[in-house]
């Protein structure tokens, strides 16, 4: 069975080689038709402590890194622009 990979954004990046990412999936709902947001937020192992918040990431399912942390960070999509980036 192939691992899942989502494309989500950094929230957090606090923790020492983790970073939180929110990803976010529209569905309908089965009975009113009506397009939903659900966001599941993901911890992620980075081991370089390469992510900031805001970053688009793509992450990939791995084993049990620690009690919450399931996923990788398998690459970064694009940078969220700051104060003193050139």
């Amino acid at each position: 069975m192939p691992k899942k990979v989502f494309t989500g954004k950094v929230v957090s990046d606090r923790m020492d080689k983790t970073v939180t990412v929110a990803v976010t999936r529209l569905y309908k709902h089965p009975l009113y038709k009506k397009h939903i947001k659900r966001v599941a937020r993901f911890k992620a192992h980075d081991e370089e402590n390469r992510c900031r918040t805001g970053d688009m990431v793509k992450i990939i399912e791995s084993r049990p890194l620690s009690k919450t942390k399931r996923w990788t960070v398998l690459e970064i999509l694009s940078r969220e622009a700051r104060v003193g980036d050139e």
